[in-house]
């Protein structure tokens, strides 16, 4: 009836296979008096004289199991089971009983286990560096958003909580905490949420190269390899392939889920060496504000359809990193960059209206957006043409501006994006200005020369999105295994 199982080497199954096993949210109260049989990780064991009460826990939920020393259990049953270790994996069989309270610290708190069999299925063997109790511990306080990380003083932490780095030297332990658990399920929520509105207004699934012959868009911040004796290196953006897919490729519109690189030596909150990149491109028919209509209705159906979704996510993210609820419009707000740089100035904050933003003047700008139009979410256009890529389209009406826009939550930008230049001399144009030397992107400009439609699109964040809507202060806690310029394991 208890004791260490044998090792599962898909020897044999069962006839009824999965189904012996119960899942642990689904106990209630409604299944009193039956049997259940449940795996998961031993999250605590405490003896209490003859009897033992252990927690198991099962992704974000846990179940108390109890045992007292009878004619059927023995003294050595609860002696195993209280000196199994830690986050070990267990099987108990047993009862499934109603509390006359209760249980406190489980997420099944109306029913527990009155164990009949206890085994372990796999035992942990090494030490933990850090309990699991400390793991899920509240924070103290809410730090910022921005600035500067500082890898050695996020080794340790006060109050019995766990250092940020010392999650992630252990991240597989560290992602069995409930609030890490939550954190990426809604981060896979939105992934899907984001491919069925698109796919739902008609864009298709694209996958592009990783490996490219030159920098994605003419910069210098790229991770270089050899491929075969040429130089080449890694992505910085699909932006290329994908209006080449869209304008040139006759899909009109498409997007891509995928891996985005960046050897910037950033060392902040919200910078990542590798992220993942929700990117989308789309012909357009006469203006750009197509783009901007599905970019807001996406995003309005990303934030309803994880309110619907996640909400117990959503509160268990809460419970330890605290934070308020998304503020966002059905109609998304959309100022020009102009009135952005005027709203700042009646702030009292030095901001020119062809120059660029600085991280605290978009943080002090989504401040002063929140408290006029009561909305954490919004976009903004007609950026200066100088602070964008060469393959942007400059403003008809203002040869300083631009055809651009980026999407902000909390006052932090998450996409960016604008109308590209379809036409192959203008390209040119534009690169020669930029000082990038035309023969580099000859592929890409000759792919304009046998006819494209007029297009636009953006890049988001999947790791800043997550981020800024749950309120996190530090992106590498919406990154499951993050990579930093310090940072390339596990």
């Amino acid at each position: 009836v208890f004791g260490d199982a044998p090792m599962i080497q898909s020897a044999t199954k069962s006839e009824e296979g999965v189904n012996r096993w119960t899942r642990i949210e689904a106990l209630s109260k409604e299944m009193e008096g039956k049997k259940v049989l449940v795996r998961g990780f031993l999250h605590t064991a405490r003896g209490v004289g003859k009897g033992a009460f252990v927690l198991i826990r099962s992704s974000l939920y846990t179940v108390q199991c109890v045992a007292f020393e009878s004619k059927d259990i023995p003294s050595a049953m609860i002696k195993y089971m209280n000196g199994v270790p830690v986050e070990s994996i267990v099987d108990v069989y047993g009862t499934l009983t109603v509390p006359a309270n209760p249980v406190e610290g489980a997420t099944q708190s109306q029913v527990e286990v009155q164990v009949e069999k206890f085994h372990c299925v796999h035992k942990a063997t090494a030490a933990m560096p850090f309990q699991m109790e400390d793991a899920c511990r509240p924070d103290l306080v809410k730090e910022t958003d921005v600035g500067a990380y500082d890898h050695e003083a996020n080794a340790s932490a006060e109050g019995g909580r766990v250092g940020q780095e010392t999650r992630l030297d252990h991240r597989w332990i560290d992602l069995r905490t409930p609030a890490n658990q939550s954190i990426f399920r809604v981060q896979s929520m939105v992934c899907t949420l984001f491919r069925e509105y698109l796919l739902s207004q008609n864009f298709m699934e694209i996958h592009t190269p990783k490996l490219l012959s030159g920098a994605s868009e003419g910069g210098a911040d790229v991770f270089t390899l050899d491929y075969f004796g040429k130089p080449a290196c890694l992505s910085m953006s699909p932006q290329l392939h994908k209006q080449m897919a869209a304008a040139c490729g006759g899909f009109e519109r498409v997007f891509e889920i995928g891996p985005v690189f960046r050897a910037e030596n950033s060392n902040t909150r919200r910078h990542l060496c590798e992220f993942t990149g929700l990117d989308l491109e789309m012909a357009i028919v006469e203006h750009y504000d197509e783009v901007l209509d599905v970019l807001g209705d996406l995003f309005v159906y990303i934030f309803d359809g994880l309110t619907e979704k996640c909400g117990q996510e959503i509160q268990r993210v809460k419970e330890q990193h605290g934070f308020e609820d998304l503020k966002y419009l059905k109609k998304t707000l959309k100022i020009d960059y102009a009135t952005g740089c005027k709203l700042l100035r009646e702030a009292g904050v030095d901001q020119g209206d062809y120059d660029d933003l600085s991280t605290e003047n978009e943080k002090k700008l989504g401040d002063i957006v929140r408290e006029k139009y009561d909305t954490d979410f919004f976009i903004m256009d007609k950026y200066p043409l100088d602070v964008r890529p060469f393959y942007t389209m400059p403003d008809p009406n203002n040869p300083k501006l631009s055809n651009s826009y980026d999407v902000f939550i909390r006052g932090q930008e998450i996409l960016s994006g604008a109308q590209r230049v379809h036409e192959p001399e203008l390209i040119e144009e534009r690169a020669r200005a930029w000082g990038i030397e035309v023969e580099t992107i000859a592929s890409y400009v000759d792919s304009f020369r046998n006819g494209a439609l007029p297009h636009g699109g953006g890049g988001i964040g999947l790791e800043r999105v997550v981020m800024l809507y749950l309120g996190l202060p530090n992106i590498r806690k919406s990154s499951m295994f993050p990579r930093d310029p310090r940072r390339i394991s596990p």
